[in-house]
């Protein structure tokens, strides 16, 4: 299969202010957000990326401009809905300090495969959705231009984690374990059987390795020599 580089947006305004933003539009990045993309965009340079697919909200489509500019061929930017931020309900637009005093909080912590947020989305079915259409966009990918394809999906940070979560085996309820800053970077090949995981949430480092792509092979017992 294809491998997915799964990116958060930058740092917003509502991040900034302890603001569940979900899916409210005119949330942007600001600066520090901007300098976070722009980094980020310059580690996948010297990848020459199949194709890079956002959450049609704001802050994802400004953090993937950055990436599409940064790549020498051009690129044409997508869309998917099921990459979008969980529908947080009546929980959108509060203030993350608020939020933690209320009953449902230490669910979301804990118990998150059995939250519903009020008039919104299971996490769940945020899950379901997302993990789905990350498989089915990489399958695409791969049919389309081979095993060796490297795309990106910009996306949300409960997205990204969702997905991480799953492709470690990971119980939704484990999900929270897993931190996705800001810009951060993780890598996900499928391979033919199961996924492997190649980074979580980096935010520096060399990527050229991926130019290539990643081949598809049992894991090395004992660790392997790297890339």
């Amino acid at each position: 299969m294809a491998t997915v580089i799964l990116v958060r947006h930058g740092r917003t305004t509502a991040n900034a202010s302890g603001i569940l933003a979900g899916r409210a539009p005119g949330v942007s990045l600001d600066d520090t957000g901007k300098a976070q993309a722009e980094r980020t965009a310059s580690r996948l340079a010297a990848v020459p990326l199949a194709g890079i697919v956002s959450s049609p909200l704001e802050r994802c489509q400004q953090t993937a401009q950055f990436i599409v500019q940064a790549q020498k061929n051009a690129l044409e930017l997508q869309f998917s809905a099921d990459l979008t931020e969980c529908d947080y309900g009546s929980w959108q637009g509060s203030k993350l300090s608020d939020l933690s005093v209320q009953a449902l909080w230490s669910k979301v912590q804990a118990n998150p495969s059995a939250v519903t947020f009020p008039d919104g989305e299971s996490m769940a079915g945020m899950q379901a959705r997302a993990v789905a259409e990350i498989r089915r966009l990489d399958a695409a990918f791969e049919a389309e231009l081979g095993s060796s394809a490297v795309w990106v999906a910009v996306s949300h940070g409960d997205i990204i984690k969702s997905v991480v979560a799953d492709a470690l085996g990971m119980h939704l309820d484990l999900f929270q374990r897993v931190n996705v800053g800001p810009a951060s970077a993780s890598i996900i090949h499928y391979g033919s059987g199961s996924p492997s995981v190649h980074s979580v949430n980096t935010e520096e480092g060399d990527l050229s390795w991926l130019a290539p792509g990643i081949k598809t092979v049992d894991a090395p017992v004992g660790g392997g020599a790297g890339n």
